[in-house]
C-alpha cells in the first residue's frame, strides 16, 4: 500500500512483527500472519531454522519488531536459548541494514488490550476485532502478537492500522524504538 505526499508516491513502510519462541514464532505483516515451527529439532539446527526461516520474512522489511523477554515465564534451562535465539535475528537485521525495535510483552498486551496484563486470548481477540484478522490454530497467539507488534511498528511510523484510545496507545511509550529518520510517512 502507498501514500501520496507533495512530491508523489511514496511506498508505506514494510513492517514485520515477530513472537520470537523456540517451538513457534509467529511473523506477521499488514494483512497477513504466519509461523515457523522447527518441529523435532534442537540446539544449534532448531536455531538455525528460526533464524532462516524469519530472515526469508524480513528481507524487504524497513522495520522489525520483536517481542521482548518475559521474564516470569518458561523454563530455566530454555532461557538462554530463547536469548541466544533473540540475539540472533537481532544481529540478521543488523547485517541487512534494517532498523528493529524491542517491545516489552506487557506493552504488546497493553497496546492491543488496554491492560498490561492483557491475556494471549484476549490480544488474539483484538487482533480479530481491530484488524480483521483471524488468528486460528496451533499458532493462534503466536501469530496474534506478531500482528500486534506490527501494528505497534506501524502506528510508530504514523501509519496507524486502527484508531485506539489513549490507555492503548500508551502501549507505545515503553519500548525501544530505532532512530527511523526519514523512512516514517
Amino acid at each position: 500500500m502507498s501514500t501520496t505526499t507533495d512530491s508523489g508516491p511514496t511506498r508505506r513502510p514494510l513492517v514485520v512483527g515477530l513472537d520470537l519462541s523456540l517451538t513457534c514464532t509467529g511473523v506477521a505483516g499488514e494483512g497477513w500472519v504466519d509461523y515457523i515451527r522447527p518441529k523435532g529439532l534442537r540446539g544449534h539446527p532448531r536455531l538455525a531454522h528460526i533464524v532462516d526461516g524469519v530472515t526469508s520474512f524480513i528481507k524487504a522489511a524497513d522495520l522489525v519488531v520483536i517481542e521482548g523477554p518475559s521474564f516470569g515465564s518458561g523454563v530455566a534451562h530454555r532461557h538462554e536459548d530463547l536469548a541466544g535465539l533473540r540475539v540472533m535475528v537481532r544481529h540478521a537485521c543488523w547485517r541487512r541494514g534494517i532498523p528493529y525495535a524491542v517491545v516489552p510483552p506487557s506493552c504488546r498486551a497493553l497496546y492491543a488490550t488496554g491492560k498490561g496484563s492483557g491475556s494471549k486470548a484476549a490480544v488474539r481477540d483484538a487482533v480479530r476485532n481491530l484488524y480483521g484478522i483471524d488468528c486460528d490454530g496451533p499458532a493462534r497467539y503466536d501469530q496474534a502478537d506478531a500482528y500486534i507488534l506490527c501494528a505497534m511498528g506501524l502506528h510508530h511510523l504514523g501509519q496507524p492500522l486502527a484508531v485506539l484510545p489513549d490507555d492503548q496507545r500508551r502501549g507505545l511509550d515503553g519500548c525501544r524504538w530505532p532512530d527511523l529518520e526519514g523512512l516514517a510517512a
